[in-house]
């Protein structure tokens, strides 16, 4: 009779301990994106107004450098094999450890080899922009009109795991010449929801999930992701 009630006591509590489980996962990477925009803020405020770049390539002196929001990667060809250093991007001006970008909730690899952390990604469409977009500047936050509206970082995921550039569900001035769209939507992991950072400083959580976007991407959205709006509405900077 006892092991009865231990084992009815057990079914009782441990749904409700997974679920707190999961809600203080949550926490956690609602507290990390928060932390994320202030220091996407004092960047700004150090660089004349413009958030971060997300992304561009520099080659010199037989070294490859990948500089993004997130870490900068160093490729030195000069050695055999090439020396791999990986350190703290453009967010962090290089300083610090990173760990504050591991998404609790999320338990894959980075899809770029060599991120110790990894599971957001920043609002490339229409804020980071980059070298290989059709706006190479980044946004200045006085360009944001809506910033309790206009996300800027947030749990980044698709088919092959996480991926670092937030991409609006349609084509627009900033990327306008990025087809895969469907590489840049958002995971709904924390109990079938998603949590977004946006340029004012405050994060919520997310439920309404989107998978409009154009015909030949349609498909490509995978389960469990999607856009944070039917439109470009929560991206954009109007």
């Amino acid at each position: 009779m006892v092991i009865a009630i231990i084992a009815v006591l057990v079914a009782i509590l441990l749904p409700a301990l997974a679920s707190a489980q999961a809600s203080a996962r949550s926490i956690s990477c609602l507290s990390n994106l928060r932390q994320m925009v202030i220091a996407a803020n004092c960047y700004a405020a150090s660089h004349k107004g413009s958030y971060p770049i997300a992304y561009y390539r520099d080659n010199r002196d037989g070294k490859s450098i990948m500089v993004a929001w997130d870490f900068t990667t160093t490729r030195d060809f000069s050695t055999t094999p090439p020396t791999v250093t990986v350190r703290p991007g453009l967010l962090w001006e290089g300083h610090g450890s990173g760990k504050v970008q591991q998404c609790p909730s999320f338990d894959g690899a980075s899809n770029s080899a060599g991120d110790p952390y990894t599971g957001y990604n920043y609002n490339t469409s229409y804020i980071g922009h980059g070298s290989g977009e059709a706006i190479v500047r980044p946004a200045k936050v006085t360009e944001v009109r809506r910033p309790e509206q206009c996300a800027l970082f947030g749990d980044g995921q698709y088919g092959a795991g996480a991926n670092k550039f937030m991409r609006a569900p349609f084509p627009n001035p900033g990327d306008a010449t990025f087809s895969a769209r469907s590489a840049g939507t958002q995971g709904f992991r924390h109990r079938g929801r998603t949590n977004v950072a946006f340029c004012d400083g405050h994060a919520e959580s997310l439920a309404d999930r989107f998978t409009q976007t154009t015909a030949n991407e349609k498909a490509n959205i995978a389960p469990g992701t999607g856009f944070l709006s039917a439109d470009n509405s929560m991206y954009d900077l109007e």
